[in-house]
């Protein structure tokens, strides 16, 4: 079988079953769904976000600073004019994500009220199928565990768009408490730690209670909740293109259950072109990091940074993890805000040295990317997230599941609004360009 298989890669690359590139030009076939620019192909309609990084003017690509939109409102509003330190803002940018306007405050607590009251597992669910089953890789667990949800359901199978909001509402409700109880077990059984389990806490966000069940003594400070928080309202949603969002609206649109399209999602999220780029940052940065030193000069920083792009250090991919996006061209909005929280929060952990590198990394990558590929690029929302979650001491195997959290709002919105007004499966084309053979008989070949 080996054989085979061996052969078979070596003829896909280069032998009779190799595409030419050039045919996706000739066919006009949009890799990845891109077009020639990088922006995407439009695939759908929506009301729900929108990610602007560039304007058209006489159909030219013009960069421009980027925004973020929630149902038309800017998430930069969202957090820079909230009451400081007076509330939670996750909740609050559900409602707006999921029914399209922000709450007043009658309608906010009754929201809130109806998450919290999902927050908890079925009846011996968290004994017999989180701690009974413990996994190393807490991604695929979640899936499993979203999966296993179904079974839970009286009426798994009813895709209607009021059952479809009830059920999307209990899986954000309960995903929270099922990654910190499928991390407590992981690290029990497979890395010989203390296993403790704490009540889900009903007065409590859902920043505050991850918080609240992943540490042993299950305190934190309020700038930690706030900060966690904020990181959530960012992962909420980032339109119906993003990958893990599309993939929900794609296994949706057959028909099936919310179990399968958030599962599918999860898998796509989980991917490192996708949800676990912030821990390709942490890794790299840690590399250049022990290479250099927290002191190094500007110089030095330039120096490794050219070395990065040589494809000599780290991976040796050439890429710069964390700097530029698909569709952010001058900034992201989402790392300007994270960039200023991560500043507030080193400075209360007393961690200002490694801040103020990541500061000085991020200016020199921009810099010597433009300088290199005349194109304007940005730090984007996982340079900075990674270095927030370690602070907040989150741990490494957990910055993808965070994404999750937040994300899991986004995919219920687009579910429900594509059942409500696209209702098609989605079964794009492919162009056949291999050759026709006639069959020939087993025992003539």
């Amino acid at each position: 079988m080996s054989v085979l298989v061996d052969r078979f890669i070596e003829k896909a690359r280069d032998g009779d079953n190799n595409i030419d590139n050039n045919l996706y030009t000739k066919y006009d076939v949009k890799k990845g769904l891109r077009n020639e620019d990088g922006t995407g192909v439009l695939v759908g309609l929506t009301k729900i976000a929108d990610v602007v990084g560039y304007k058209r003017e006489n159909n030219k690509k013009i960069d421009c600073r980027g925004e973020l939109y929630y149902r038309g409102i800017a998430v930069s509003d969202i957090i820079n004019k909230r009451e400081p330190h007076q509330r939670f803002l996750f909740e609050e940018t559900c409602f707006l994500i999921i029914f399209g306007y922000l709450p007043n405050k009658d309608e906010l607590e009754t929201f809130k009220a109806e998450l919290s009251k999902r927050y908890e597992l079925p009846k011996h669910y968290l004994e017999s199928k989180i701690l009974g089953f413990p996994s190393k890789n807490l991604m695929n667990k979640l899936q499993q565990e979203v999966l296993m949800l179904y079974s839970y359901d009286d009426d798994p199978d009813n895709t209607s768009p009021k059952e479809t909001m009830y059920k999307g509402l209990n899986l954000i409700a309960k995903i929270p408490s099922i990654v910190c109880y499928a991390y407590r077990s992981k690290v029990h059984y497979f890395d010989k730690q203390s296993l403790y389990i704490h009540q889900i806490r009903p007065d409590y966000s859902i920043a505050e209670n991850i918080l609240y069940l992943l540490r042993d003594d299950k305190k934190f400070t309020t700038k930690e909740a706030e900060v966690l928080d904020m990181c959530l309202v960012l992962h909420a949603d980032h339109g119906g293109g993003n990958n893990s969002t599309f993939t929900n609206i794609v296994i949706s649109s057959t028909g099936t259950d919310i179990y399968s399209s958030f599962a599918g999602a999860i898998g796509s999220l989980k991917g490192p072109r996708h949800g676990g780029a912030n821990l390709a940052v942490m890794d790299q940065m840690q590399k250049v990091i022990d290479c250099i030193g927290l002191d190094a000069t500007d110089e030095q920083i330039k120096q490794i940074i050219e070395q990065i792009l040589d494809k000599n250090f780290n991976d040796n991919s050439g890429l710069i993890y964390g700097i530029g996006h698909a569709v952010y061209t001058l900034s992201d909005p989402r790392c300007e805000i994270l960039r200023q929280q991560c500043k507030e929060l080193a400075k209360e952990k007393g961690r200002e040295a490694e801040f103020n590198f990541y500061y000085r990394f991020e200016k020199a990558a921009i810099a010597a990317i433009e300088s290199r590929k005349k194109i304007h690029v940005c730090a984007n929302v996982d340079f900075y997230s990674g270095l927030i979650y370690d602070m907040l001491s989150i741990p490494r195997e957990l910055y993808t599941l965070m994404f999750v959290v937040g994300r899991s709002v986004g995919w219920l919105a687009h579910n429900i609004e594509n059942k409500l007004y696209a209702d098609k499966i989605i079964r794009p084309a492919a162009k056949y360009v291999g050759e026709t053979h006639e069959y020939v008989p087993l025992k003539n070949r």
